[in-house]
């Protein structure tokens, strides 16, 4: 069954924001936020600084608890005391700095803090074998030929990198995956290969939420774009509904994006 013929027939999301705002004193983070997140899609979640891109990780992630609205999941109420809570029900993060030891192996970042085992109890050891014979064969399936799993993460490019974190989450049950800026310090060609990650854990039925600030990035793979500003949600699209420059008119203010424009037409034309 497709996603669209599972909602007409009244399935659940496999994640659901409704109306939730976040307040740190009188600090508005939030304000009467909805989003949704389906299987083998992906939801982009756009704004510049400051616009409540962090807060909106942090409470599905379960860093913090909301105020006000729910959460569902799988159509459930949920609230989350912490991100083991969030993990628990199959939601994953992959933050901007990776969580990753640049000296360690690419085996033992795969499985950091999740080391496999053989034999029990005393004789418990690692089993370094189906450890590296694993992050051999996901980082295969994100399209990337891992010859010598000992290599350090370090020596890896940006975009490889961000290949081994997906396919960590992957593999170790993310339903939902919540990338956080993957592109920002990235080239050109280094973005392209991580957008080119994001359409795989899509096609591997993955729901993906996409934080970016640069709706460049985000139009190419997206299936339903949220902008926020100053904490709330300025517009709403399916993909097909919506063109790249009027995201990048919205993100940028619509008036005063043509108010800048022939400011600095005004200043080319005067020289």
């Amino acid at each position: 069954m497709t996603v669209a013929a599972a909602i007409d027939n009244g399935a659940s999301h496999l994640l659901e924001v409704e109306h939730v705002s976040k307040f740190f004193g009188n600090v508005v983070a939030l304000k009467d936020v909805s989003a949704r997140v389906d299987a083998g899609e992906v939801t982009c979640i756009l704004g510049d600084n400051g616009a409540g891109k962090s807060s909106f990780i942090k409470i599905v992630s379960g860093v913090h608890r909301h105020d006000e609205g729910r959460m569902l999941v799988d159509g459930e109420d949920v609230h989350f005391n912490s991100p083991r809570d969030a993990r628990a029900r199959g939601i994953a993060t992959v933050y901007q700095d990776l969580a990753m030891c640049p000296l360690m192996s690419i085996w033992r970042n795969f499985f950091l803090g999740e080391e496999p085992t053989k034999w029990r109890g005393p004789f418990s050891r690692l089993d370094v074998s189906f450890a590296k014979r694993t992050a051999r064969e996901q980082m295969a399936q994100m399209g990337i030929d891992v010859r010598d799993p000992e290599q350090p993460v370090g020596t890896l490019s940006g975009g490889e990198r961000q290949a081994v974190a997906i396919a960590r989450a992957i593999y170790f049950g993310a339903r939902v995956l919540i990338l956080d800026e993957p592109t920002s310090a990235l080239g050109v060609k280094q973005a392209g290969i991580v957008l080119r990650y994001i359409l795989q854990a899509r096609d591997r039925g993955v729901g993906v939420i996409f934080i970016t600030h640069n709706p460049h990035h985000a139009f190419p793979v997206g299936d339903h774009f949220i902008l926020l500003n100053r904490g709330r949600v300025i517009g709403d699209y399916e993909k097909g509904k919506v063109s790249r420059d009027e995201l990048v008119r919205q993100m940028a203010g619509g008036a005063e994006l043509d108010e800048l424009t022939d400011e600095l037409e005004g200043l080319t034309a005067s020289e």
